[in-house]
């Protein structure tokens, strides 16, 4: 059986696609923001829910998106570029294209992070995007 913390090394995690990466950035991004939620003492679900939400949507994305560019490296940026830049099919109705692209540009920096394991600089990026 695989391990399930992954640690992949960079050429490896530079064959999934953009949007896998996107895949698996949106899931920890969403865990990291319920971890966040829950560890700050929010207890009723439907609270739980709308605060989540207020979060993970693609312009709340984008924006945090925006918070973390001066802060990452040359090639974090280029993954973060080739992500906004990758070809979605349906953009969801709250949002406006470049919203979107904006957002699956930081699900596929933060899958690409958790793949390789690097959770400490997960950890840094995302205390920068969750300030509002």
């Amino acid at each position: 059986m695989e391990d399930f913390i992954p640690n992949m090394n960079l050429q490896e995690v530079n064959k999934i696609s953009l949007l896998g990466l996107a895949h698996v950035g949106d899931a920890v991004y969403e865990l990291m923001v319920r971890s966040l939620l829950c560890l700050q003492g929010h207890t009723a679900v439907s609270d739980l829910h709308r605060l989540t939400v207020s979060y993970v949507k693609a312009p709340a994305q984008a924006q945090a998106a925006q918070r973390l560019l001066p802060l990452l490296t040359g090639e974090e940026q280029d993954v973060y570029r080739r992500g906004r830049n990758a070809k979605v099919h349906t953009v969801p109705p709250h949002a406006e294209l470049a919203e979107y692209h904006a957002a699956t540009g930081l699900e596929a920096l933060f899958g690409w992070l958790y793949l390789q394991g690097k959770t400490e600089r997960l950890c840094e990026l995302f205390r920068a995007a969750a300030e509002k």
